[in-house]
């Protein structure tokens, strides 16, 4: 698919180094490094108890417990000096 995007100079550098050290061309390069960019945030997490939804979003799974306003209300008031 052929498109226009606009880089940031950085990205652009990264990319063209990267294309070059490859031996590819540019779009070649920017498609394999976002590739690469969406498979390592599916395959990370920054806890084990963080998992990733398949949209992307870090999502804490649900242990079967609920937690009402009132809890949290109550949380927030332990906190207060």
């Amino acid at each position: 698919m052929r498109t226009s995007i606009t880089l940031d100079e950085d990205v652009y550098q990264l990319a063209s180094l990267y294309a070059k050290g490859r031996g590819v061309t540019l779009s070649t390069a920017i498609s394999e490094m976002a590739r690469k960019g969406v498979e390592a945030m599916q395959s990370t997490s920054p806890s084990p108890r963080l998992k990733r939804a398949p949209n992307g979003l870090l999502i804490i799974p649900s242990d079967g417990r609920v937690i009402t306003s009132e809890m949290v209300k109550a949380a927030l008031e332990e906190d207060e000096f």
